[in-house]
């Protein structure tokens, strides 16, 4: 009989509060290999606070995570937003700074082969504070992928993306996925997150009140498009939950 791999991360009963406001209220998923899970929902409904748990950046008043991976840190990727770059150095030369972080000393070509697939090969001697809002998002996930994990977080990747380089971006996910790279994303661009998840976890009010494919996530709510979907379920806090 085949066994199928355990999931990589598996989050039990999750709770978390800031003073009288729970973040995260109850919630239960899994992380399985080779997976893009999307992660939708307003502005405050408890994305980031459940990325932080996962990743182990906050620890969780209730509930557990727990992680198949050995040595978990060394396993997982993640891209933020606003990278923390080493002010003053080429792109190049933060790439192998970071690299370095992770006990790695990688060689130079295998540094610009990386920079190369995330399209900042003509830029790996510029200065990081002259890119582009655009560029510094594909360093970030170049720094991401340097120590080639296994689960790699990203937060809102195709935010400040002119077009070409959002289709390049959920070309670049299919590939990840592709090799085996489970992606976790937060994103409010549908059209992004209808191509690329292969599942869609909504969170409103620090809990789960939808979940599944982007396609029995409209057939269940009646909708036609995930915008739809995603207003329908954030107005009326409905649960639902697709398969």
């Amino acid at each position: 009989m085949n066994q199928h791999p355990p999931p990589l991360v598996r989050a039990e009963g999750l709770h978390k509060s800031y003073g009288h406001r729970q973040a995260i209220r109850g919630i239960d998923l899994a992380i399985w290999p080779g997976e893009t899970v999307a992660i939708i929902g307003p502005n405050g409904a408890g994305k980031s606070t459940l990325l932080d748990l996962l990743l182990g950046l906050r620890q969780p008043d209730g509930g557990k995570v727990h992680y198949s991976l050995p040595e978990p840190r060394r396993q997982i990727g993640l891209q933020l937003q606003n990278a923390p770059l080493f002010a003053g150095f080429t792109v190049l030369e933060n790439l192998r700074m970071f690299a370095a972080c992770y006990g790695l000393r990688c060689k130079k070509a295998e540094l610009l082969a990386m920079l190369e697939r995330c399209g900042l090969g003509e830029a790996a001697h510029t200065n990081a504070a002259h890119l582009s809002g655009g560029q510094q998002k594909w360093l970030a996930i170049a720094i991401a992928l340097v120590h080639q994990p296994r689960l790699l977080f990203l937060d809102e990747p195709a935010a400040a993306l002119d077009p070409r380089a959002r289709r390049q971006m959920r070309s670049w996910i299919a590939e990840l996925a592709a090799e085996g790279v489970s992606v976790v994303l937060t994103s409010h661009d549908m059209d992004e997150v209808q191509q690329v998840a292969d599942r869609i976890l909504l969170l409103q009010d620090g809990h789960i009140v939808a979940e599944g494919t982007a396609e029995a996530l409209l057939a269940t709510s009646g909708t036609s498009s995930l915008e739809d979907m995603y207003l329908k379920y954030t107005d009326t806090k409905e649960e639902v939950r697709g398969v």
